[in-house]
């Protein structure tokens, strides 16, 4: 085949790839989960913006728990890599190696607690983010 051929077929499946890729994790959510529409593109960033949350990576499968504590009932999973979390509060201490922990609705609805060693903060608590 000519290279002339060639070129355009590679150039439109390099723009398909990247256009998937640009999709966030979890844009589609189901009936009942956090709703995806809001949340910004994933990015390395981990900082408060401008609806006083935090918005920052995370284990992709992280436990939202009822109260401060492994202790607890478990409320929920964030199934995606990059959540927002409303405030931080003390808790027990976790494999982190501090006790905070940051409070966020879970993918599935309900509110949890997740240990701040699920999230990819640069320091504990998030710089700008409200205590709870």
């Amino acid at each position: 085949m000519p290279m002339s051929r060639k070129v355009p077929g590679a150039l439109a499946v390099l723009v398909l790839t990247a256009g998937l890729a640009a999709t966030a994790p979890g844009a589609y959510a189901a009936p009942g989960m956090r709703e995806a529409s809001a949340r910004p593109a994933v990015t390395a960033d981990c900082s408060v913006h401008g609806d006083g949350r935090l918005w920052c990576g995370n284990n992709a499968g992280a436990r939202a728990f009822a109260d401060r504590s492994y202790r607890s009932a478990t409320r929920g999973t964030l199934v995606g890599g990059y959540n927002w979390f409303d405030c931080w509060g003390h808790g027990d201490t976790h494999p982190g190696g501090n006790d905070i922990w940051y409070w966020t609705q879970t993918d599935q609805g309900p509110w949890g607690n997740v240990p701040a060693v699920d999230v990819f903060t640069s320091s504990d608590p998030a710089p700008g983010l409200r205590q709870c």
